[in-house]
């Protein structure tokens, strides 16, 4: 505020007058020690006989004043009863005047008198008529006409209310008066550090009463703030300083860093709401509600699997979007092994809109769920509130290390529910359930509408899938290497040459879901091979279209879910039209002119996404959306017209204020002048302060700096927050018109969309398997419908991709003319495991539809493939290693078939030798005689492999990885490796050697050696004893018989004495 420059002896005397009061009373207590409490009352005297009272004056229309009904008040002290009986003033009896009892200081009545005049003769408490509006003049008018609406002359009650205003200031400083009771107070709170509990802690605490379990985040101000064990969590997690403010401890981040600090409390697995403002303070100020608290409530709700992140997130480090699963449980009877169960299973991936769902049955190890766990990965599990089975919640916390404990999501269902459970009528009951529940749930997260697209769900085992289970993908590396656990050095790192992240997810998928389908596998492979061989320029710009593409369906799931900004449309609209427009339209696929009905299908489905496109360009400016401008977005104005109306009245405001300016310039001549901005504040006068310019009163001081003053005159005051009001309606009612176009765009037209994004990610899937068929060594795999396994040079695609030597290849022929079984030993480190996982990756490539590191493959269509391999122990479920290595095989006898790759390494080594050799040799035994599937057994047990080679010679060959052993002239022997796959068997496995290459010392070696020599004799010894025994029996059996011994007893001789 500007300084007048003419000084006011008025108003002057006025503070002069109280400043000598108050002195005077201080120094009247000064005998008491201490400050007086009671306020100087300048009233007149009335009777003496009546008490002290305080009246309150209101103004009628007719001047009368009337007393407002008395309040009761403490006595007042001895001391100053006289003062107050004195000069106690009565409105409707005449003035008197009386000398000052107490002092009898003259001087106090001449003050009073003055003081009265003074107000009497300047009406403070009113303007007058002459005054000038500065506001404008409709407040002018509306003030005289008050003004005479009351008529009230200024009268001795404008005193008494004048001097209680100043008594009621100086005494809020010193608490109660003595003698006066205090005013009735509204009880407060008092809160654990002592002080009572402001109206925000009351908000706050309210709040994380309503939504406990909840980590919640407050919009204070401009930060976002943690309060009580919220904070704590914070402070740990995020790295900030929580610190004791009142009653509660507090955290806070910037607005500006909500997600960045959003995310990493979501990838710690905590359930995190946001709690926003709901008013703003332009339109709260305008409001009946201006001086009350900002209202909050919980505005959005995120976990792991409900956060849909932006397009082009930096935090965005793979393709792959952690999904919700939701189980329910059936149990069907049995106790202990022969226990069964059926799972139904709902996984959704909300920031893809990918909805998978199955009904399995179980066993009491619950290996089903462990296969579907690890394929699905899901980063959160909706369970039931009733307790699962021991066996599924073990399994469940061995995959998963946070529940939520919130089961009761929501109570709202999506108004599109009904029509969801009549689409997916045919599917088990147990399914439809837990979606109900995955609806009720994902309505809370606000991301619900993806299961409103039933066409787009898929079955996790299907007819035409091959099904890898949990141990398979872990032994064979599919997604990961065992090693550090990342993508590098995994059948996904040798296959995954996409170009878009929705390419890349649906790669995945076929990669753990091989085809069983011949047709679907022929289809799938001529297309690559077609994609090698044609020129067709339809190709090459298809590919060009798909370089630099967005994440379109993350992007289509956020326009789904209304959370899209102007800034991601700009960007998913025009790739949609890059794609929709770069081929023109075909009458059918077959005029595409590919020989691939699947590159035909893809190319035909494009163009259709051309219409709906370009009419949704057409109504929507590209420009306004890159910017950010909402309230610009649309280029026809009758689309919206709220919008129009608002943009029109501010533009009105505006020109007014120009106008303001104009008026402005002539009061401070000035011409020249310009508004200016200063941190953040518009329409300000700046005004050097060496131009010493005359400045009103009315004007408000904004800011001063050692040169600058700047001022907002009341009229541009007043335009301004007009001005505030209409951005903030504006800014509401375009985010409503935005909200409203995204809901079009989902509703219209998500399928066609959608379904472009699953055409485009199956030519890029396509695109991908063919730069793997244009690496060195690859070649087309050949499917038949004879039972044959058939791989010439075969080669391990992570190893030979890792290292720079060349990798030593191996061929294997299984079924046909040949054996169906192998049973392969060898030394230890020469190659056993790799060369198996040679062929079970080989056959997987196969069926996934890709061409293999070989010469040339054959084969017949595998239904699964079963791998038991390496020793761990599972001590989280209860399993020692032997334990989890006989469940292992349990399943494996238990779902293998006839078209099943099955895959044993080293069985039976975690018990004693005779025990192990016992199991390995009758389950390999049950495989060949019942299962009769394909099988490749690793085994150290030379004894095992002779015995059963000569039991089933026609199903059982023997192979052994190729050595090269050189004794030494200290005895030492040396092995290389060969790793080479050759027939026959090894009858050492050299541990001693490899334990010599692992540094064991030498003394440990030559105690081994000479252990190792003793029981190779002992253990020789035994076998020709046995053997004699068991040849003895026989030929007694032989010679019982009267006529000539039965073929089994001659069989089992032969197979004796070999």
């Amino acid at each position: 505020m500007s300084k007048s420059k003419q000084p006011v002896p008025d108003q002057l005397r006025i503070s002069s007058f109280f400043s000598q009061g108050s002195s005077s009373s201080a120094a009247a207590n000064t005998s008491t020690g201490r400050r007086a409490r009671s306020p100087i009352d300048l009233t007149e005297e009335n009777e003496a006989e009546h008490p002290a009272k305080k009246r309150k004056v209101s103004l009628v229309k007719d001047g009368a004043a009337q007393t407002s009904p008395k309040r009761a008040t403490a006595p007042l002290s001895t001391q100053t009863s006289g003062a107050v009986d004195k000069y106690r003033f009565e409105p409707g009896s005449p003035v008197k005047e009386k000398p000052l009892v107490r002092g009898g200081d003259a001087s106090r009545s001449q003050r009073t008198e003055r003081l009265r005049k003074i107000l009497d003769d300047r009406n403070l408490f009113r303007r007058s008529d002459d005054a000038e509006d500065p506001v404008g003049d409709s407040d002018h008018d509306a003030d005289e006409e008050k003004d005479a609406e009351h008529d009230i002359e200024p009268s001795a009650s404008t005193l008494e209310n004048t001097l209680e205003f100043f008594r009621n200031v100086t005494a809020k400083p010193r608490g109660t008066q003595r003698g006066k009771a205090p005013h009735a107070k509204k009880a407060q709170e008092i809160g654990p550090s002592g002080l009572p509990f402001t109206p925000l802690e009351l908000q706050i605490r309210d709040l994380r009463k309503q939504h406990t379990g909840t980590l919640l985040m407050f919009e204070v101000g401009y930060k976002f703030r943690f309060f009580g064990d919220d904070a704590t969590i914070a402070a740990k997690e995020l790295g900030i300083v929580a610190f004791q403010n009142r009653n509660f401890l507090t955290a806070s981040i910037p607005v500006h860093r909500r997600d960045v600090h959003l995310k990493k409390l979501l990838s710690q697995g905590h359930k995190v709401g946001l709690v926003e403002q709901t008013e703003t303070a332009a339109l709260k100020k305008a409001g009946d509600t201006r001086n009350e608290l900002f209202s909050r409530k919980l505005t959005r709700l995120y976990t792991a699997a409900t956060f849909v992140d932006q397009l082009g997130s930096v935090d965005e480090t793979g393709s792959s979007v952690p999904p919700l699963m939701c189980l329910v449980e059936e149990l069907r009877g049995g106790m202990g092994p022969d226990e069964r169960v059926s799972i139904s299973m709902i996984a959704v991936s909300a920031g893809t809109g990918d909805v998978v769902w199955d009904q399995f049955e179980d066993n009491h190890m619950r290996t089903e769920l462990e296969t579907r766990m690890v394929h699905i990965n899901p980063s959160e599990l909706l369970l039931p509130e009733t307790k699962l089975s021991k066996s599924t919640e073990k399994m469940l916390s061995y995959f998963t290390t946070k529940f939520y404990t919130d089961h009761a999501a929501s109570n709202e269902q999506p108004s599109d529910s009904g029509e969801v459970i009549a689409t997916i009528s045919n599917f088990p009951k147990q399914v439809i359930i837990a979606l109900a529940q995955c609806i009720k749930y994902l309505s809370a997260f606000e991301v619900a509408d993806t299961l409103l697209e039933t066409k787009f769900f898929s079955k996790f085992t299907e007819r035409t899938h091959m099904l890898l289970n949990g141990n398979t993908i872990t032994n064979l590396e599919i997604y990961r290497n065992e090693t550090d656990f990342k993508t590098k050095g995994s059948l996904l790192w040798i296959l995954d040459n996409t170009t878009t992240k929705f390419g890349a997810r649906m790669l995945r998928s076929w990669i753990g879901r091989p085809l069983t389908d011949t047709a679907m596998l022929k289809e799938r492979t001529d297309a690559v091979e077609e994609i090698l061989a044609t020129t067709s320029p339809k190709l090459t710009t298809i590919r060009q279209q798909l370089r630099g593409l967005p994440d379109l369906a993350r992007g289509l799931c956020r326009i789904q879910y209304g959370k899209c900004t102007p800034q991601e449309l700009a960007v998913l609209l025009p790739a949609f039209n890059k794609i929709a427009t770069a081929f023109d339209r075909a009458n059918s696929p077959a005029e595409v002119g590919f020989q691939s009905s699947i590159l035909n299908d893809v190319i035909y489905s494009l163009p259709k996404l051309k219409g709906p496109i370009q009419d949704l360009l057409r109504v929507f400016s590209l420009k306004a959306a890159s910017e950010g401008k909402k309230e610009s977005l649309w280029t026809d104005p009758d689309k919206y017209p709220e919008l129009d109306g608002i943009m029109a009245s501010i533009e009105v405001i505006e020109s007014e204020l120009v106008d303001e300016l104009k008026k402005v310039r002539k009061i401070i001549k000035k011409p020249a002048l310009q508004y200016s901005t200063w941190n953040g504040e518009e329409y300000l006068i700046e005004i050097k302060k060496n131009e010493n310019r005359e400045v009103p009163v009315t004007w408000s001081l904004i800011s001063s700096t050692k040169i600058f003053r700047r001022y907002r005159p009341p009229e541009v005051r007043a335009k301004v927050e007009q001005k505030a009001q209409l951005v903030e309606g504006l800014e509401i009612e375009a985010n409503r018109a935005f909200q409203s176009f995204l809901a079009e765009i989902s509703r219209h037209h998500y399928g066609i969309m959608r379904d472009c994004v699953n055409k485009l990610s199956v030519i890029d899937c396509l695109s991908s398997l063919a730069l793997v068929a244009m690496k060195e060594g690859y070649t087309r795999p050949s499917f038949c419908n004879e039972d044959v396994l058939d791989i010439s040079e075969g080669r391990h695609p992570m190893v030979e991709a890792l290292r720079d030597e060349p990798f030593v290849p191996n061929s294997v022929s299984m079924g046909g003319q040949q054996p169906r079984s192998k049973i392969i030993t060898g030394p230890n480190m020469g190659g056993k495991s790799s060369a198996v996982r040679m062929i079970a990756l080989c056959v997987i490539m196969a069926q996934i539809g890709s061409y293999v590191p070989a010469k040339s493959m054959k084969l017949s269509v595998h239904d699964g493939i079963l791998v038991r391999m390496g020793a761990s122990d599972e001590l989280a479920r209860g399993r020692s290693t032997f334990m989890v290595e006989m469940q292992e095989t349990s399943d494996i006898l238990h779902l293998s078939t006839r078209k099943t790759l099955v895959i044993l390494d080293e069985l039976g080594r975690g018990t004693s030798t005779f025990d192990g050799m016992a199991v390995a040799s009758a389950v390999l035994e049950h495989l060949v005689q019942h299962t009769r599937c394909r099988t490749l057994f690793i085994t150290h047990y030379p004894q095992v492999a002779t015995d059963l080679e000569k039991k089933f010679p026609a199903d059982i060959q023997n192979l052994h990885m190729g050595f090269v052993e050189d004794t030494r002239l200290d005895g030492t022997r040396e092995v290389a490796f060969l790793y080479k796959l050759e027939e026959g068997i090894a009858v050492e496995s050299f541990g001693i050697e490899c334990a010599r290459l692992a540094g064991v010392p030498d003394q440990v070696l030559q105690i081994a050696i000479q252990h190792s020599e003793k029981l190779r004799e002992m253990i020789e010894r035994r076998i020709k004893m046995n053997k004699a025994r068991r040849g003895l029996k026989l030929l007694q059996q032989a010679a019982s018989f009267d006529l000539e011994p039965s073929r089994q007893v001659l069989q089992n001789l032969r197979m004796t004495f070999g």
